[in-house]
């Protein structure tokens, strides 16, 4: 069934306008029929009074974990419910992360998250972590881009005895991402540093939550940062840096942004607002459940992260959402290390942002668009598919009130969790109906989700970077010396 939204205000990337959406129904598409103004409605179609309220390219969290495997226990959100509480907070597609085990193939992993992901209810896409390197890797790198639509790979350069890549992997990694057109992400914490600051940490009685940031300091994830952007450096490849939370992190990106080199920001929603003191909840479980990595920091961190955003060095908002219930959690009650790591934030971050960003005046309208939606859309080559309110584009959109509000609470989310990082936030700016390939998912509280109806996305490599990177960093042609 056609959807026409009527009356609304169109807000994208670039523009902002007043103009009916005609949506058309996922039988022919789900795509933009047509945008203009005083759109006739077509026999049938569902219509949505849009007066007073926003029509929005649909979120893209570029960054979520769901059901993943990890710490010995299961994220509570799988790709069903996930999704379906991403889509009622205006949030249309996810490229979530497959995480091979050590020595386990790629392709195999690769095969069980797409069939985890079938549930989906909302499209998602997939970004591959290398963890380890043998001829294997080499040879399934070149498969996922070629024949399953994989254009980038994640590195994780924290969690030590674990998934963590060494340099020599990351150097063989950039270099297969090259050849291949696709473009590396990147975890930035020194696991070596995290790892002996654990165990010293441990050693002295430190084993509650107040520890995790003492372990993962700022200096740590500045380090690692500084390494992956060097070595993409030297290889003529672009990197993308995920969940930036530390100003040293930042520093880093900027600085290689300002001598040319192609340099993506991620910063989570949580990074933006959340203080590192919630590691000293004397609630256990409360400062638990704040256990994610990078930790939370200080003001003065956060500061530095709203002016990145706003000057343009990060580029996308996510949300890392890896969601574990209080019963999990208490699996590190005994030893901070073993906490399960990971938080939520799929269903909240469009209005978190809205409200601490566009509200504040640190973010125009527009600018939200970009950060939200089409930055990722472009970087990870979904453009203009997605992130665009254009004719032809897929009908993922968000009607958006500016002048509503609620405050969010756990008691209230459609997440898989008993806790919510936000608990408690009211925000101003919230989703009233979200359209996914032309099917109403939301609509004014009513979420109606559909299990397995959202549809795997291919992300062919973008030459555009490449292309760029190679012309710029391309090694002289000279002739040895003869002697």
């Amino acid at each position: 069934m056609a959807i026409l939204i009527r009356g609304g205000t169109v807000i994208d990337a670039n523009e902002t306008y007043r103009a009916d959406v005609l949506c058309d129904d996922s039988a022919s598409g789900g795509t933009i029929a047509q945008i203009g103004a005083d759109l006739d409605a077509p026999a049938g179609a569902t219509v949505i009074d849009a007066g007073g309220q926003y029509v929005m390219p649909g979120g893209i969290d570029p960054h979520t974990h769901m059901e993943l495997p990890f710490m010995g226990t299961r994220a509570s959100d799988d790709f069903y419910t996930g999704t379906a509480a991403g889509l009622s907070g205006g949030t249309t597609s996810i490229i979530d992360f497959v995480i091979p085990s050590p020595k386990q193939p790629l392709m195999g992993a690769f095969e069980e998250w797409r069939g985890w992901a079938e549930k989906a209810a909302a499209d998602y896409g997939f970004h591959v972590a290398v963890t380890w390197w043998d001829e294997s890797v080499h040879r399934d790198m070149g498969t996922l881009v070629h024949e399953h639509g994989v254009s980038s790979f994640k590195h994780f350069m924290a969690y030590k005895n674990a998934i963590m890549a060494d340099d020599e992997v990351l150097v063989n990694s950039f270099m297969r991402s090259l050849e291949l057109g696709a473009l590396p992400t990147v975890h930035a914490e020194n696991g070596e540093l995290v790892f002996r600051l654990q165990r010293e940490l441990l050693a002295r009685g430190f084993t509650g939550p107040e520890a995790h940031p003492l372990s993962r300091p700022p200096e740590v994830e500045g380090e690692a940062a500084n390494r992956a952007i060097r070595i993409a450096q030297v290889l003529g490849v672009p990197v993308y840096i995920v969940h930036v939370s530390a100003k040293d992190a930042l520093d880093a990106i900027i600085r290689a942004r300002s001598e040319g080199q192609r340099v993506f920001g991620e910063v989570l929603a949580g990074h933006l607002v959340i203080d590192e003191s919630v590691y000293r909840d004397t609630d256990w479980g409360r400062a638990a459940a704040h256990v994610m990595s990078p930790p939370f920091r200080t003001q003065q961190h956060r500061d530095a992260l709203w002016h990145g955003l706003q000057a343009g060095h990060l580029h996308t908002t996510a949300t890392d959402h890896c969601v574990f219930c209080a019963s999990q959690k208490a699996m590190g009650r005994e030893d901070f290390t073993k906490i399960p790591n990971g938080c939520g934030g799929v269903e909240d971050r469009m209005s978190v942002l809205w409200h601490n960003g566009v509200n504040t005046g640190r973010l125009t309208p527009n600018e939200f668009v970009r950060v939200t939606s089409t930055n990722a859309a472009q970087i990870f080559n979904l453009y203009p598919r997605k992130g665009a309110v254009a004719v032809g584009a897929d009908a993922d959109l968000v009607v958006w009130d500016p002048e509503a509000s609620k405050t969010i609470s756990v008691k209230t989310h459609h997440q898989n969790v008993d806790f919510n990082v936000f608990e408690g936030m009211t925000v101003k700016g919230v989703a009233t109906h979200t359209i996914s390939r032309g099917n109403l998912a939301w609509a004014n509280g009513d979420l109606r989700a559909q299990r397995g109806a959202g549809r795997y996305l291919k992300r062919p490599p973008n030459p555009a970077y490449f292309e760029a990177v190679r012309v710029a960093n391309r090694l002289k042609e000279v002739e040895p010396v003869a002697r």
